[in-house]
C-alpha cells in the first residue's frame, strides 16, 4: 500500500481478496491483511468484524451491479423471464474475477459446525433472489409469488453450482443452463395451475 494511502473499505476488501488468491480464503489472516495495509487490526474491525462481513460486502456490491444494470433493460420489449435471466448473469459475471474465493467463501460457510454462516447464508440467498424478481419486474402476490420464489431459488442455486466449473465465454454454458431450468419451471407451474382449477371450482 502507498504511504500516506487513506484505508477505505475497498481497499481492505481488495487486500483481503489478494491475500486468499495467494494462500485461500480460510487460511489468511487478519494480522497478515493488516500488515499488508500497514495498519492496526483495529482499523480493519471498524470496517469489518469478521471475513464474513468482507464476502457480504462483496455480494452486496454484486447485487448492486446487477441493479444498475437492471435500470438499463428495455422492459417494453422483453419479458420478465429474460430480465431474470439478464440479471441473474450480471450477478455472477460481477463476481467471475473473484470466483475461485467464492467458492472457498461458500464453502467455508457451510462447512458442519458453522450454523451462524450457514443461517447468514440462507438469508443472503433470500435477499438477493428478492432483488433479482424486484429487478426483473416478476411483483407475484399469493401463491404465485411464492411459486416462483421458490423456482427461481431453485434456477438461482443450480446455475451457480454449475457456474464454478463453466469455463466458457461469459458462463455461456450456465446462461443456457438456466434458461432450460426456468423454462421447465414456468412449464410445471402452468401444468400445475391446470390441475389445480377444477380443485379450485369446487370450494
Amino acid at each position: 500500500m502507498k504511504n500516506g494511502e487513506e484505508i477505505t473499505p475497498q481497499i481492505v476488501l481488495d487486500e483481503a481478496l489478494s491475500l486468499a488468491k495467494q494462500s485461500s480464503w480460510e487460511s489468511f489472516s487478519m494480522l497478515a491483511l493488516a500488515e499488508r495495509l500497514q495498519c492496526d487490526l483495529s482499523v480493519i474491525r471498524s470496517f469489518y468484524r469478521s471475513k464474513d462481513d468482507m464476502a457480504e460486502a462483496l455480494f452486496d456490491q454484486a447485487d448492486l451491479a446487477m441493479l444498475k444494470l437492471a435500470s438499463k433493460l428495455d422492459r417494453n420489449n422483453s419479458t420478465s423471464t429474460e430480465r431474470l435471466i439478464d440479471c441473474i448473469m450480471a450477478w455472477l459475471n460481477f463476481l467471475a474475477p473473484h470466483k475461485s474465493i467464492i467458492k472457498e467463501i461458500l464453502a467455508y460457510k457451510f462447512e458442519p459446525g458453522h450454523f451462524h454462516l450457514q443461517a447468514h447464508g440462507v438469508t443472503r440467498v433470500s435477499r438477493t433472489v428478492q432483488w433479482f424478481l424486484q429487478a426483473a419486474g416478476r411483483d407475484y402476490s399469493g401463491v404465485k409469488r411464492v411459486g416462483d420464489e421458490l423456482s427461481v431459488t431453485s434456477a438461482y442455486l443450480l446455475s451457480l453450482s454449475f457456474y464454478f466449473v463453466d469455463n466458457s465465454v461469459q458462463h455461456a454454458k450456465t446462461k443456457a443452463l438456466l434458461q432450460r431450468t426456468l423454462k421447465r419451471s414456468s412449464e410445471l407451474y402452468h401444468v400445475l395451475k391446470v390441475i389445480s382449477r377444477p380443485l379450485r371450482l369446487r370450494k
